[in-house]
């Protein structure tokens, strides 16, 4: 199995890249162009991520995952968040019912 730690580096990396010349990085140019750029790419990637598994080619879909999860946390870093945030709502929703966790959001808005 491949180190998770991963996820806490590509997030520091993405953190330093903020702050970073738009021409130095991909990243860096991402970030600058803000969230609606960010939000764009995130889109583009999700619907890559479901043609891959509507194709059923298994490494084409981790592919286009990877593009969508490094896309992803390009979006947590730009708002001031990260895996840790993220992590944390999964381990609050362990072990609750997919349903109940939907019905209580839905009483909570």
């Amino acid at each position: 199995m491949v180190n998770p730690d991963i996820l806490y580096r590509l997030a520091q990396t993405l953190e330093a890249r903020k702050g970073a010349d738009p021409e130095s990085s991909y990243t860096a140019r991402l970030m600058h162009k803000g969230r609606d750029a960010i939000l764009k790419k995130v889109g583009e990637e999700a619907v890559e991520t479901i043609m891959a598994a509507k194709d059923g080619d298994r490494r084409h879909l981790v592919y286009e995952v990877a593009d969508l999860w490094f896309h992803t946390l390009v979006l947590l870093a730009h708002e001031g968040l990260g895996p840790d945030d993220v992590l944390a709502e999964l381990a609050r929703r362990e072990g609750i019912s997919g349903i109940d966790e939907k019905n209580a959001r839905g009483a909570a808005t």
